[in-house]
């Protein structure tokens, strides 16, 4: 006798024009009869229909006679009353084949769809961005675990026992390279710094010597020369992430200095930097905007060691 009563609910509610038939929905659901969800299921498909009418009808009227006795106000009215009826009646025998499917997502009948309640936590994405990430680190450690005998893997170690040591040694060679170049050589000596915290964490190859990287160039695919893959932090959006990268290597602090004046001077998104070589803070913020680094305090960090006491009191 139950069923019944909810057929008999459910029966009324199909017809759109009846304003209890909300009402009767939450009736038939409330007597936890199965064949609520396949009306439900129907009733939305009824109402997509509907939102497809009503936009084939926008399409018809904007190439109507605005003077026809077909275009008037009341004949829209009751004619998006038909078609809301018309939705829901041709929906009720099949329709699109849409309620079928939300029916057998939700109701979770057949082994061939996946429960609506595991897609729903999908939609945290993180565990896909994590994979995605764990991917791409995973391909690019395939892609720098080269053999080739020009690649070799690396760590970061202490290259001067001091401060003094590290100005004092690089300080000549930077004066040299800046009258080549027209820069300032306090500014290269402030970028090596930074790169390199003060000489304490400079890339050494996997034999121990020293790569002699002193400004954190990568070799690009133009560089013919050794490489050495290391561990690095890149900033991605403002937040810092360890990626494997590979760098230039050198044989020599002569070598590096000079390959880092014709690197700036030679690629032409650093052509702004160039003009203001003589200013270092124009220099260095040039730099940043050209991208040389990722970290968003790169010009700031440099400007820092420059204007330090602590250099000045280094400087010869």
């Amino acid at each position: 006798m139950e069923s019944l009563s909810t057929k008999s609910q459910l029966d009324m509610a199909r017809n759109v024009h009846d304003m209890g038939s909300i009402n009767k929905m939450r009736e038939a659901i409330a007597s936890g009869d199965e064949t609520v969800l396949q009306e439900a299921a129907q009733q939305f498909e009824a109402i997509f229909v509907q939102m497809m009418l009503k936009s084939m009808r926008k399409a018809q009227d904007a190439l109507a006679d605005e003077d026809s006795p077909f275009n008037s106000q009341q004949v829209k009215f009751y004619r998006d009353m038909h078609d809301q009826q018309l939705a829901t009646d041709l929906t009720s025998g099949g329709g699109l084949g849409l309620a079928d499917v939300i029916v057998k997502q939700l109701g979770q009948t057949e082994n061939s769809y996946t429960p609506a309640s595991v897609i729903r936590s999908d939609g945290d994405l993180s565990s896909l961005n994590r994979n995605r990430e764990y991917k791409v680190a995973q391909a690019q450690d395939i892609a720098l675990s080269s053999n080739s005998i020009k690649t070799q893997s690396a760590q970061k170690d202490a290259m001067f026992e001091s401060p003094e040591q590290f100005v004092e040694s690089l300080m000549p060679i930077a004066e040299k390279v800046a009258e080549k170049y027209g820069m300032d050589p306090k500014a290269i000596v402030s970028q090596a710094a930074v790169e390199t915290g003060w000489g304490k964490f400079v890339i050494h190859k996997s034999d121990g010597s020293s790569s002699h990287n002193l400004f954190g160039i990568k070799a690009n695919k133009g560089w013919q020369g050794e490489q050495a893959v290391v561990d690095t932090l890149e900033f991605n959006n403002g937040l810092p992430q360890k990626q494997k990268a590979a760098f230039r290597s050198y044989s020599s602090v002569e070598e590096a200095m000079e390959d880092y004046g014709r690197f700036i001077t030679s690629q032409p998104r650093y052509s702004h930097a160039v003009k203001n070589a003589s200013d270092a803070a124009r220099y260095t913020s040039a730099l940043q905007e050209a991208g040389y680094a990722t970290d968003p305090e790169y010009a700031s960090k440099i400007m820092a060691v420059y204007n330090s006491e602590r250099l000045s009191a280094l400087m010869p």
